[in-house]
């Protein structure tokens, strides 16, 4: 049985694996240092115990998390933008046997639920260990818990087998073309699993990863000019503003691979990236926690489709269903379902909410088993192109019409007044909801001159039911832990 840590195997030993700062790691020293990170693991906690890392990213980090795996433990990456409430919560849930942080991060969560290891002091021992190394599982076996961002209630931990992490990381080298020779700036954080398949996409192609904790957009162009970056992955917020950001010549020409997830990408923003980055293939992704990654766009249709999250990638098979479970006819909206092996085990000790969205494959499926029903809407043309329309429970219904909120945001995008966006329905006693934008004004304009934009665009483009009643302005919309837009708070904030 594979496990997802013998990709380490598949780089040249002298090739440099990761690379942070001025600190760089051949794969022939990372392979070295799991191993002894693992064996002193191995001698803490027992096959199968979960161990949290709570670390900025960093070379140490990848090093435990892949330790842990070696060792067969299951690894629960923290994403280091959370704070000690939210810690204790996925420590106490996910049954921890053990956390490894930093000295300032442990004092704030105050009593762990958990023995913790400190970087500062037990670092030097982990690496010195001679433990012997187990002889882990892999296959089907539990690799990793990941955190959701918890846009309804409390995170919820999605769990990953070394089977899906192999595959997925499989199927994303070959759609993106990854090779030894590239260079991947990791931007996103590991404890997403975008972020994570960076590291796997990586390591299977015998690549090199820059990691990058950044500040502002204008750290992630530096670090493309310095590191020579072939391959680039963000999320919607982060191109947005990376797309208005000035590009010089020798950060642009290495630049041969981009790609986005987490959300969908504005239109106005694509065709930015595209008259940035010309000779760069642009992937645009649709991806689930609870299935790795679903979609991608063919590059040479990016001109031609800007608004479509493209085709099912390999080893995926994606059916577009009614409430009923029979398939739709193109142009016809419905569900989203994901089947195959990419698909995971569900949530950790959460039989109810496993159930809601892990159900068996519609009749109509090839691979049948159990499949991740998303509860996203999305319409297949006659091409078999898939365009994201958006969540059920996000749809605003205002004089007896349903309106998506995608399409809403999209016209606001369109004006070029919003640099951010999220159209929210509000109760309103006539209408049924009222539509209420919240955004952030484009460069160079304040709120009074971005909204005479925004509804002049609106008058122009949309029916009288799609315009927005009010507009919300904020310097920046909230963010989720992994870079998104956070539209649960604003929903919260904003909706009532």
């Amino acid at each position: 049985m594979e496990r997802l840590d013998q990709l380490l195997a598949c780089g040249a030993p002298q090739a440099v694996a990761l690379v942070e700062r001025d600190r760089r790691l051949t794969y022939a020293e990372l392979d070295a240092r799991v191993s002894a990170v693992a064996g002193a693991l191995a001698a803490r906690v027992a096959v199968g115990d979960r161990v949290a890392v709570w670390l900025p990213k960093s070379i140490e980090c990848v090093v435990l998390l892949f330790a842990c795996l070696r060792a067969g433990a299951v690894m629960v990456p923290v994403n280091p933008v959370l704070k000690g409430q939210q810690v204790t919560h996925i420590l106490a849930d996910s049954g921890a046997a053990l956390l490894v942080t930093h000295r300032a991060r442990a004092a704030g969560l105050g009593e762990a639920p958990c023995p913790v290891l400190l970087l500062e002091t037990d670092w030097a021992d982990l690496l010195a260990a001679e433990a012997p190394v187990p002889d882990a599982p892999g296959g089907a076996a539990l690799a990793a818990l990941l955190y959701t961002s918890g846009s309804t209630g409390r995170p919820k931990g999605v769990m990953v087998t070394h089977a899906n992490l192999l595959t997925g990381a499989r199927s994303v080298a070959a759609y993106l073309g990854t090779a030894a020779d590239d260079h991947l700036l990791s931007v996103l954080p590991l404890s997403f699993d975008f972020g994570f398949s960076q590291l796997t996409t990586a390591f299977l192609s015998g690549a090199c990863v820059v990691l990058l904790d950044y500040l502002t957009p204008r750290d992630v162009v530096q670090a493309c000019a310095r590191h020579g970056v072939t391959q680039l992955a963000a999320v919607p917020p982060l191109w947005v503003q990376l797309a208005a950001q000035d590009w010089p010549a020798h950060a642009i020409a290495p630049l041969r691979t981009l790609s986005n997830s987490g959300g969908r990408l504005p239109v106005p923003t694509v065709r930015r990236l595209r008259t940035l980055f010309p000779a760069a293939r642009l992937h645009l992704m649709y991806g689930l926690t609870e299935a790795f990654r679903s979609t991608t766009l063919p590059p040479e249709l990016a001109d031609s489709h800007p608004d479509s999250i493209g085709r099912a990638i390999p080893d995926a098979e994606i059916l577009v269903v009614r409430p009923d479970g029979t398939l739709t006819h193109d142009g016809e909206p419905g569900e989203l379902v994901h089947c195959g092996p990419l698909v995971t085990m569900g949530y950790w000790q959460d039989p109810v909410r496993t159930a809601e969205r892990f159900r068996p494959a519609p009749a109509a499926s090839r691979l049948g088993g159990m499949a991740v029903w998303s509860g996203d809407t999305v319409v297949r043309d006659g091409q078999g192109l898939l365009t994201f329309v958006g969540r059920a429970d996000e749809t605003i219904k205002t004089m007896g019409t349903r309106i998506s909120p995608t399409e809403i945001e999209e016209l606001a995008y369109q004006s070029g007044a919003v640099a951010q966006a999220v159209a929210l329905g509000v109760a309103d006693e006539v209408a049924g909801q009222r539509i209420r934008l919240v955004a952030a004004p484009a460069a160079g304009l304040d709120p009074a001159a971005a909204e005479a934009q925004l509804m002049a665009h609106f008058r122009k483009e949309a029916a009288p039911f799609m315009h927005p009643a009010a507009v919300v302005w904020l310097d920046a919309l909230a963010t989720s832990a992994n870079g998104k837009l956070d539209r649960a708070a604003l929903r919260e904030r904003f909706g009532a």
